[in-house]
């Protein structure tokens, strides 16, 4: 890759032949390296921004949907701290127990992970097709025909605990990558916009495991209800025993250093950013788009693939896999959107993102049942966190008054 960007670089410096070390060539280097921090500091602010809004937003709908709060701003004028102090108790006690049920040991921490893992999966599949210029909305339906293939390998290859579990992820990752391969296929082929397959291919995906489970092949014996037969112990993924944190997290963790070794270190990656930046240009200087494209959903597929196959194979309460049913994968393929919206397509992002996700799920059980708060709070907090990011100028606007808050009572007069 080093020797096809060479005969450009005088041009871009703007020097002859050659630019010596600390010359314009390096200054402009220096700078170039400037603002890429810039850019990353600018975005990580901007995140931490949205992330707050969205929690001040949700303490407002907590205060305001709970009647024994209102019930006290009555005296609001007569006696505020009555309102006050009854707001405070319930957004901070809503919060602890969203923070103790995610972060506050080891329990919850493997909780966590085990909600992010198949999150962080799926998100790097639809980061990976935003790169490439590609909005990739068949995570679902990845994820689905991967837990359908990981799931049927783990009920019916039994006692090989060497090779279920290593057939069955890979088998997860395949069949995502072939259901991923055709709309990408069909995209390069005839034309076919990605974002009307994909979706096609979800209902196809979620008809197809509805059909599958009324078939002897994956019905359990002796049920007439829609549910596979249990999956094999040696095909479930290993995990520290007592808790829900399993092999999966590390897998999703490997794969994010996977898709930042691919797109910044190899050549693929360098067609997926180019295609991505530049189609036209990208075909231009001799890179096949019709290959990249098909490579590009074909692997962000077998991501899809690899979380449904973490959905199929986790241990669940019980330290076996949940069986095969119509809502195992529930909505991590949609979910994946948000979280790789929320990560900006950066593997490293993605990370976060998954695991800020993964925690708003593990802890919103515990803020239900200690704070009587609805569960449906963390998905309003999702939707929050991704329009706010989605909004930089608004957040850019509320920056100075959340660095006011956030700054010291003593210094809040002092100047910026």
């Amino acid at each position: 890759m080093s020797d096809q960007l060479a005969p450009t670089e005088p041009a871009l410096t703007g020097g002859g032949a050659s630019t010596p070390p600390g010359g314009r060539g390096g200054l402009r280097a220096f700078l170039s390296d400037v603002n890429r921090r810039r850019t990353w500091y600018a975005d990580a602010l901007t995140t931490l921004i949205a992330i707050i809004l969205a929690f001040l937003v949700g303490a407002v709908l907590m205060i305001i949907s709970d009647p024994a709060v209102i019930s006290q701003y009555a005296y609001l004028f007569t006696a505020p701290e009555l309102p006050l102090g009854a707001s405070w108790e319930k957004v901070s006690g809503a919060y602890s127990a969203l923070v103790a049920g995610s972060i506050g040991g080891l329990r919850p921490l493997a909780e966590t992970t085990a909600q992010a893992a198949p999150l962080i999966c799926a998100g790097l599949g639809v980061a990976l097709a935003f790169r490439a210029g590609l909005f990739n909305i068949g995570a679902q339906g990845q994820a689905v025909v991967g837990a359908i293939v990981a799931a049927w390998v783990g009920f019916s290859i039994t006692g090989i605990w060497y090779l279920a579990l290593l057939l069955a992820i890979i088998g997860g990752f395949l069949a995502g990558a072939l259901w991923g391969g055709i709309a990408g296929f069909l995209k390069a082929r005839f034309g076919a916009h990605e974002v009307i397959v994909t979706i096609m291919l979800n209902y196809i995906a979620s008809g197809l495991l509805a059909w599958l489970l009324t078939t002897t092949a994956f019905q359990r014996p002796g049920r007439t209800d829609p549910i596979s037969p249990i999956i094999d112990w040696f095909a479930t993924m290993p995990r520290i025993e007592g808790t829900r944190l399993h092999l999966g997290f590390f897998l999703a963790v490997l794969a994010a250093v996977g898709m930042w070794w691919l797109l910044d270190r190899s050549t693929l990656g360098f067609s997926i950013r180019a295609v991505g930046a530049n189609p036209h240009a990208a075909a231009t200087a001799g890179i096949s788009v019709a290959r990249t494209t098909v490579l590009t959903m074909m692997i962000a597929g077998g991501l899809g693939g690899l979380a449904g196959a973490q959905a199929a194979l986790a241990p669940g309460a019980g330290g076996t896999a949940v069986p095969l049913s119509a809502g195992l994968v529930g909505t991590v393929g949609f979910d994946a959107i948000t979280v790789a919206l929320l990560g900006r397509s950066k593997p490293g992002g993605v990370v976060f993102a998954g695991l800020l996700f993964g925690a708003l799920k593990a802890g919103g059980l515990s803020m239900q049942s200690v704070a009587q708060t609805p569960l449906t709070l963390t998905v309003v907090l999702q939707a929050l966190i991704v329009l706010f990011v989605a909004a930089p100028a608004l957040v850019r606007t509320v920056a100075p008054f959340i660095t006011l808050l956030l700054r010291p009572a003593g210094r809040r007069g002092a100047p910026a």
